[in-house]
């Protein structure tokens, strides 16, 4: 499976145009430059992004709250996390190679036919009782 690339189509009125055209411009950049990085940061913040004109954003430095919000999270937390995620991938490998077992065990079973198992033999010698046989 390798990355490709895909193309995005959509339409916006001329004004929208010349504008995001005259952003690229101030960047230096293509508009197709400007919508890959739009859509990276969309991507890499699971859709949380906000788009405020340059002014807004400089109002807005004053107050603690930043976008996206970010949450402290205790170590413990995270080592609790990281230990259950090895149990998993411990488990997932566990799983595999009793599934591998179970395959092997269902090939032995379909190549061999019928096996019939005398009871004497398990004995491991000839006695006075008379043999039954079961099948």
């Amino acid at each position: 499976m390798g990355n490709k690339n895909k193309t995005i189509s959509f339409r916006v009125n001329e004004d929208a145009f010349e504008t995001l055209r005259e952003i690229a411009e101030e960047r230096d950049l293509s508009l197709s430059a400007v919508f890959r990085d739009y859509v990276d940061m969309l991507v890499a913040h699971d859709g949380q992004v906000q788009v405020v004109p340059e002014h807004e954003l400089d109002d807005e430095s004053g107050d603690d709250a930043s976008f996206p919000p970010k949450v402290e999270v205790p170590k413990s937390f995270v080592r609790e996390h990281e230990r259950l995620e090895l149990e998993a991938e411990h488990l997932r490998e566990q799983l595999d190679e009793h599934k591998g077992y179970v395959n092997h065990l269902r090939e032995q079973l379909e190549e061999g036919g019928e096996d019939v198992i005398q009871l004497e033999d398990l004995d491991g010698g000839e006695s006075d009782e008379p043999s039954f046989r079961l099948g």
